[in-house]
């Protein structure tokens, strides 16, 4: 690889990171792999609930709940060139995770902040959180253009400073030929859903929508991947898969629903969706900006069923997925019956899948981010607010 710019730049990342499981963590661990293989140097400064034993690229961990561990945080992170801040409300201390902004307040070194999440409708609170470290910020990085639009739109800020980079994906296609001999056909088929459980993954209005396509046709497969999610787990328990497990058992529809509540990573998640004939995504959200699961279905070339949250519809629009509302089973099982009924449509999704797999891969994602780094590491600080 020719040396560019960007080689051997030093990148502090405050983020969670494994092995602790959210979409976060996995993130940041497959872009600071990415980013090493690409010549950077990468440590971590890990977010965790309580002490965890650390190894590179992990270099210091923050216990969210002690408060005056931002100024360690922030001395850790001023020994590299550019301090990377993945943002996410929940991730941090302190009300609409306010403490993130004890630590960029104490830093001297330019900052690029990832943002997850950019809301609509922010509470004060959460839009003071996000203004301030706007403030702090050299640039800004969100995952989809309707992400960029309104960080101009409600917080004011110069479309110049954002950069729309992918979310990434690691390379998960099938082989060409194996396309071409599989047809979708209904028996046999595997509709996937997968991540964390949680209210808002829609997965109740996808049971419905199997029992309404019963009414019409032989049953696909439905699985569904994940364990649920560990801060639900600690409020609620098991309650959200209790009832939809009793959902399945009310519509009959043991036989062709299974729930699998392993958490999956790296290879094994990987194998799951390569076995996947469809990735449905009946999520409720109108906000999702950023979804890991999309990029990772359309990466694999999978055709996709979604509901219209901002991500699906930038991402499947071109033909790789088919767009449905939310809470609507109908409008799911209309779109499932088409698939599997209409012949070559999922090999035309798929192919769409495929032609936009590229641009989502890890190395084409790190590239965009040390092409930005060779430019935020010589930015002037933004002065104390």
């Amino acid at each position: 690889m020719e040396e560019g710019p960007a080689m051997g730049v030093r990148l502090g990342f405050l983020s969670t990171y494994t092995p602790t499981q959210c979409g976060i963590a996995t993130f940041c661990q497959a872009l600071a792999d990415q980013l090493a293989l690409s010549g950077a140097e990468v440590g971590v400064v890990r977010l965790v609930d309580e002490p965890q034993p650390v190894s590179p690229p992990v270099v210091h961990e923050w216990v969210t709940h002690r408060r005056e561990g931002g100024a360690d945080a922030a001395a850790t992170l001023n020994r590299y060139d550019v301090a990377v801040v993945q943002h996410e409300y929940g991730i941090f201390g302190g009300p609409d995770g306010v403490d993130v902004l004890q630590v960029v307040a104490r830093l001297h070194v330019p900052v690029m902040t990832i943002l997850h999440t950019v809301l609509v409708d922010p509470t004060p609170g959460q839009h003071r959180v996000l203004a301030e470290l706007i403030d702090h910020s050299a640039a800004l990085v969100t995952m989809t253009e309707t992400a960029r639009d309104r960080l101009v739109a409600g917080w004011g800020v110069d479309p110049a400073r954002v950069s729309v980079i992918p979310h990434g994906a690691a390379d998960n296609l099938s082989e060409p030929s194996d396309l071409s001999t599989r047809r979708l056909t209904v028996e046999g088929t595997t509709v996937l859903t997968w991540g964390l459980l949680s209210e808002g993954k829609g997965i109740e209005w996808a049971l419905l929508a199997m029992a309404e396509l019963r009414r019409r046709m032989p049953l696909p497969r439905y699985s569904i991947v994940g364990q649920t999610h560990p801060r639900v787990l600690e409020r609620e328990g098991e309650a959200y898969r209790d009832r939809l497990e009793a959902m399945t058992r009310d519509l009959m529809l043991t036989r062709t629903v299974r729930f699998d509540g392993r958490y999956l990573s790296g290879s094994e998640l990987r194998t799951v969706v390569r076995g996947a004939d469809l990735i449905l995504l009946p999520y409720d959200s109108l906000d999702q900006v950023t979804s890991g699961v999309l990029t990772e279905a359309v990466a694999a070339g999978k055709p996709v069923i979604s509901t219209t949250f901002p991500h699906a519809v930038e991402l499947l629009s071109g033909g790789a997925g088919l767009l449905v509302p939310q809470r609507d089973p109908g409008a799911i099982a209309d779109a499932l019956e088409r698939v599997l009924t209409v012949d070559d449509l999922a090999d035309r999704m798929a192919a769409t899948s495929r032609r936009l797999a590229a641009s989502l891969m890890w190395p084409a994602v790190a590239e965009q981010y040390l092409e930005l780094a060779s430019t935020v590491q010589h930015h002037a600080v933004p002065a104390a607010v």
